[in-house]
């Protein structure tokens, strides 16, 4: 979500619950503006937050970069999150505590090679900084998601925003096949040439969400009399898209724990 749009953005995805109060987005709306002028970014978005235990954290990004904040006034710079920090906390489970500078204990690896048992012990404390990082990361590239025709890839690779882009028709916006995840594909890559036939290419370059497992992990509603649609991941409960079709209206944001739901293929 802009900066400049961020009050009116936050409003409509309110539904979702889990909202910012009045006060908190007029002073993170101040906030991120002084941080673009700052910083010097040509924009600034603000991601979500991240509920911590002894209090949440506020993410933004700007250009290349993603910036924390644990009270919407001093901002702090997040390192970019690497396959090293993945693994690190991927064994990490439950709530964020909310202090940055807390230390977790090294996962204790159990695995069983020439039917002998052996255990690694004795790593590196793992700072919640780091899990911030690979959380953001994660959420990112499994839920994070674009419409349709909002961005095109060029013949010689770049991919860039789509100036004629002028929205989603309703019929468009109401199915699953009409969003993109905005990350490396996956199963378009698996795509026979015969499945490819009808795919525009500078367009239908990324993994649509109807091809998301496990099946039934979004859901999508229309709000506002129909002129609002609304997608929420049941995966990373939190994180909701919204696109007002007909228009350049779209963007997401995630107001959540931090928890990815693995529980979600036995609910559904």
């Amino acid at each position: 979500m802009d900066a400049e749009s961020l009050p009116y953005a936050l409003d409509l995805v309110a539904g979702g619950g889990g909202g910012l109060s009045s006060e908190k987005r007029a002073a993170l709306r101040a906030s991120l503006l002084l941080l673009r002028r700052d910083y010097r970014f040509e924009r600034v978005r603000f991601w979500g937050r991240i509920q911590g235990i002894r209090g949440p954290y506020y993410i933004a990004e700007g250009l290349l970069s993603c910036l924390s904040d644990l009270n919407c006034v001093e901002w702090s710079l997040l390192p970019p999150a690497t396959e090293e920090m993945i693994t690190q906390t991927a064994g990490l489970k439950g709530r964020f505590q909310g202090d940055p500078s807390y230390e977790y204990d090294p996962i204790e690896k159990k695995g069983e090679e020439n039917e002998r048992i052996y255990e690694e012990e004795g790593g590196p404390m793992i700072k919640e900084e780091i899990r911030l990082v690979a959380t953001i990361d994660q959420i990112d590239k499994a839920v994070g998601i674009i419409p349709r025709g909002a961005f095109v890839k060029t013949p010689l690779g770049p991919v860039h925003e789509n100036r004629n882009f002028e929205g989603l028709s309703l019929t468009e916006a109401k199915k699953l096949n009409s969003y993109f995840h905005f990350t490396e594909p996956v199963n378009l890559k698996n795509r026979t040439l015969l499945q490819k036939a009808d795919l525009d290419p500078s367009i239908d370059f990324l993994d649509s969400l109807e091809h998301d497992i496990p099946k039934g992990s979004w859901s999508i509603q229309l709000e506002r009399g129909g002129s609002l649609v609304v997608l929420r991941s049941l995966l990373w409960p939190g994180l909701t898209f919204y696109h007002i079709p007909m228009t350049k209206q779209f963007g997401y944001i995630y107001l959540g724990t931090g928890e990815k739901n693995i529980d979600l293929p036995f609910m559904l």
